[in-house]
This record gives C-alpha cells, sequence and structure tokens, in this order.
C-alpha cells in the first residue's frame, strides 16, 4: 500500500473553534490568543490493490478556484475521479469541509469524489444537524444527506473485507477508526481520538475530547497493540510526524 500525507498546512485554533493559518517559519504561537493549539491539517489518500481511499475531508478551502484537497491529490499524481472510497472518522468541520464543493460560486454543494462511496457513521450525520455551529458547518454537509454515494453505518463492521471500522466515541460520540489491512501491513487511523504522535506516548487528558478519559485509554490500547503488531499509525493533525511506523 502506499500512503500520501495531504497537508492543509499548520493552523492556530483556540476557544472560538476557528482555524487561523500559522507559518511556523514567521508566526509566533505565543502571540495567538492564549489557550491556542498548533495543529496541521492533514487527510490522507491511500492506495490499495482495489481503491484510492481518502481518509478525512480537511478544511475545504479553495486556491486559485481548485478545492485544496483536489489540487493536493494531484500534486501526488492522483485525480479526483480515480478515488474510490472516501473513509469518514467525524464531520467536525476541520475534517469535513473538503467532502463536497460548490460546482460555481453560490451554487449547490456537490460530493467532490462522485464516482467513490463515502462511509460514515449514521448517527454522527444526524448529530452534527442536531448540534451544529461553531462544531459543525451544517450548510457544507447538506451534500451527504440522501446522496446515493454515501453509505451510513451503525456501529462497528468491515468494507470488502479489508477494511475495519470501530466506533470509538470518544471526541465526539460517534467518532469512528479505521484500520486498513493488506498484504501484511495495516494502516491506522484514530481520526481526533489519535490525532498526534506524542500523544499516543503520553497520558494527555484533553479538554476538547467529548470522553478525554475514554481517548486517553484508547490511544494507550492503540499504542501499545500496535507497536507489538506493526501498525502503520496516521496522524492528522500532527506538524511533524504525520506517518509513523514505531519499532516493537
Amino acid at each position: 500500500m502506499q500512503v500520501v500525507p495531504l497537508s492543509e498546512g499548520a493552523f492556530t485554533v483556540d476557544k472560538t473553534k476557528l482555524f487561523v493559518p500559522f507559518d511556523p517559519a514567521k508566526d509566533d504561537l505565543q502571540a495567538r490568543p492564549f489557550g491556542s493549539l498548533l495543529v496541521e491539517v492533514q487527510p490522507f489518500a491511500i492506495v490499495t490493490r482495489e481503491d484510492v481511499l481518502v481518509l478525512d475531508g480537511g478544511l475545504g478551502f479553495e486556491r486559485q478556484g481548485m478545492l485544496q484537497l483536489h489540487q493536493n491529490l494531484q500534486n501526488a499524481g492522483i485525480l479526483p475521479d480515480q478515488v474510490t472510497k472516501v473513509l469518514v472518522s467525524h464531520l467536525h468541520k476541520d475534517h469535513s469541509g473538503g467532502l463536497g464543493r460548490e460546482e460555481r460560486p453560490g451554487g449547490p454543494r456537490v460530493l467532490s469524489f462522485p464516482q467513490a462511496r463515502y462511509y460514515i457513521q449514521q448517527k454522527e450525520l444526524t448529530f452534527a444537524f442536531d448540534k451544529g455551529f461553531p462544531s459543525y458547518l451544517t450548510e457544507e454537509l447538506e451534500c451527504l444527506r440522501d446522496a446515493p454515494q454515501v453509505e451510513l453505518l451503525d456501529g462497528n463492521g468491515v468494507i470488502d473485507g479489508y477494511i475495519r471500522y470501530e466506533l470509538t466515541g470518544a471526541h465526539c460520540p460517534y467518532h469512528q477508526a479505521f484500520w486498513i489491512v493488506e498484504g501484511g501491513e495495516t494502516f491506522f487511523f484514530g481520526g481526533d481520538v489519535a490525532p498526534q504522535w506524542q500523544q499516543m506516548k503520553n497520558r494527555f487528558l484533553a479538554k476538547y475530547d467529548f470522553d478525554g478519559k475514554k481517548s486517553m485509554e484508547l490511544r494507550k490500547a492503540w499504542w501499545e497493540k500496535g507497536r507489538k503488531e506493526h501498525w502503520t499509525f496516521l496522524f492528522y493533525h500532527d506538524i511533524l510526524n504525520p506517518v509513523v511506523r514505531p519499532d516493537a
């Protein structure tokens, strides 16, 4: 399998839940509002024998009239129409903005990957519309409702025999994690329950989690199991270490 990080850049986010671009070469974290977190926003592409997978959808920003997620894929030699599956950990705005796009400015949003099937927890989609702003931008999620390409999941399961998904909750009530297993390799994507490498190695209780204690315990269990079984970890919010293959 081939994994491609699709970085949209570094950002700070504070209690307003606004994502403000951050240039590590010239910006000062101390100059940002107190409590600001420095994060990368980084979907992934995985090319398997059967599929081209995209994991989460980024912020949905455009550059020069093109969805940044599409541009990042093309930079890696992958056309958006080649994507066959989109795996969605949860629908917070920094993970779902690029799942859809406007075909024309001010027009209705359509799915960004029309040839792909999208895999989303059904209760997460319902919760997103119930909860709404500022964590969820429901106007960006409308294109997911009733779209025939969207497969709504219920709990745990397996997709096409090699992609396992597990309803974890923890970060938000209906968050899910994914394991992609092929040819003796396991790629693990824990979304925002396991967003950064350092959090896996330290007992870190995050105030922004729905259930911080459960997140902390899941990270510990995943890290220990992954080290023994030689998983490759994918970290959506890690500035320096998006892909980590720990030694046993």
